[in-house]
């Protein structure tokens, strides 16, 4: 058997690291390149934080029980 190379399977991952692959190359975005520019026009906005309004207010999940009620009725 002279000339026959003999791998385990585990051994067939070696030849992906030999050769890097290749990067893609990125197509243009007009979207991009004005929000870059806007960035180094303006600089870099702050982000938003929303205001917790009237709508929003917590609910209470459960019905108060007989307990609870005989509390605030006193």
């Amino acid at each position: 058997m002279r000339g026959v190379l003999l791998l385990s399977p585990g051994a067939l991952w070696l030849n992906h690291l030999a050769m890097p692959r290749k990067k893609k190359k990125k197509t243009f975005s007009a979207v991009k390149a004005v929000k870059t520019m806007s960035r180094t026009a303006i600089g870099k906005v702050p982000s938003v934080k929303r205001v917790e309004g009237v709508r929003r207010e917590k609910k209470e999940k459960h019905k108060p029980s007989i307990d609870r009620l005989m509390e605030d009725a006193e």
